[in-house]
């Protein structure tokens, strides 16, 4: 916070940051209000300047593209920092190695440009891996094709005293059996995750008749495609 001319400067936007991270089993039950404190110190101990919103409580600026479920791990995470002063993006990837919690590492940071749309209006897809023991590879064979062959798959999924009645065929992109190993079948799914729907992958599995998984990986999220103005603009250095 800059006080030398009586203004408090944590409200700039200076720099709009790109972190890509994974999150391992030390780190998957913690949940999503501790993460973003987490990130939040982690920063904050990198050097890292934040910028926060105003107001009597204010937040910092940070934007995960998609909630992780609790016990799901991930290598492909995306989160957004917006900092109230310029850093360099080689300097934050080094030091959050000694500064993010076992279970949690930085990837890439890359600057982006503030007018991009939020992370989560962009995402659309996630891409999982899905464990499930004891499964016969030709009935999952046969169960996937008949659901991405069908033109609706009427659903319900209940919690607790709720049941909600949904179509999960378009909220499923594509499923595939990777590889067996033992009695481990390991699935490949890529599935809905954007604000017009979200797919789950225990939802998926049971709906193609298989126990509850042992292991749920989320591989990476894809968003939506950039416009070529727009990718040249980047290249040239240049930030929309």
């Amino acid at each position: 916070m800059d006080t030398s001319n009586g203004v408090d400067d944590r409200g700039a936007k200076a720099q709009r940051l790109r972190i890509v991270y994974g999150r391992g089993k030390e780190a998957a039950d913690i949940g999503q209000l501790d993460f973003t404190r987490i990130w939040e110190q982690a920063l904050k101990d990198a050097g890292v300047e934040l910028s926060y919103s105003r107001g009597n409580r204010p937040q910092p600026r940070l934007t995960m593209a998609a909630g992780l479920p609790m016990g799901v791990t991930a290598d492909g995470e995306l989160l957004d920092a917006i900092t109230s002063k310029v850093c360099s993006t080689q300097h934050l990837l080094k030091a959050l190695v000694s500064t993010l919690p076992n279970g949690i590492c930085a990837i890439h940071v890359q600057e982006v440009g503030m007018g991009l749309p939020s992370l989560p209006v962009a995402v659309r897809w996630a891409d999982y891996e899905v464990d499930v023991v004891g499964a016969d590879e030709q009935a999952v064979d046969a169960a996937v094709s008949k659901l991405l062959a069908a033109e609706a798959f009427p659903w319900e999924d209940a919690r607790g005293e709720k049941i909600r009645h949904y179509d999960l065929r378009p909220l499923v992109a594509d499923i595939s059996i990777h590889e067996a190993c033992g009695d481990v079948l390991r699935l490949r799914m890529r599935l809905r995750c954007a604000t017009d729907g979200v797919g789950r992958a225990e939802q998926v599995t049971k709906a193609l008749g298989l126990s509850e998984p042992a292991r749920i990986h989320r591989r990476r999220l894809l968003l939506a495609e950039e416009s070529p103005a727009r990718t040249a603009w980047r290249r040239r250095g240049r930030y929309l």
